[in-house]
């Protein structure tokens, strides 16, 4: 009986365990640079790229097809109202314009890199 009681507890630990990994948000976007642009101090040049934010670890990555272009911690700072479409934020100007942060559309949440700053581009 004791073994029997013991798997079960095993199970819902597992169970619980497994929760809350899957409420983890990875979220994704498609954006086109205008012109090139530092994430973290590595150039990236004007062009597409696939945008990654997992909440879990704080990635944040730049990659363009299966090839990874850049990366940077990042964070979660809550935003007054939801974001009504995608945002780029940066800062600098020139060859020295950095990636400060983005905002999913429909997220309350802005990502904000590493790198960190102030000026805004962009839509609401």
């Amino acid at each position: 009986m004791k073994s029997i009681l013991n798997r079960i507890a095993v199970v819902l630990v597992v169970g619980a365990l497994s929760s809350v990994v899957a409420l983890a948000k990875v979220q994704k976007h498609k954006v086109t640079f205008a012109s090139d642009i530092k994430i973290n101090n590595t150039l990236v040049k004007k062009g597409t790229y696939d945008l990654k934010f997992d909440d879990e670890t704080g990635q944040f990555t730049v990659s363009k097809g299966n090839k990874v272009v850049a990366q940077s911690m990042a964070k979660l700072e809550q935003r007054d109202k939801k974001a009504s479409d995608f945002r780029l934020r940066s800062g600098g100007s020139g060859d020295d314009t950095q990636l400060l942060g983005v905002t999913f559309g429909g997220s309350d949440k802005e990502v904000v890199l590493a790198n960190g700053g102030s000026q805004s581009t962009g839509n609401n």
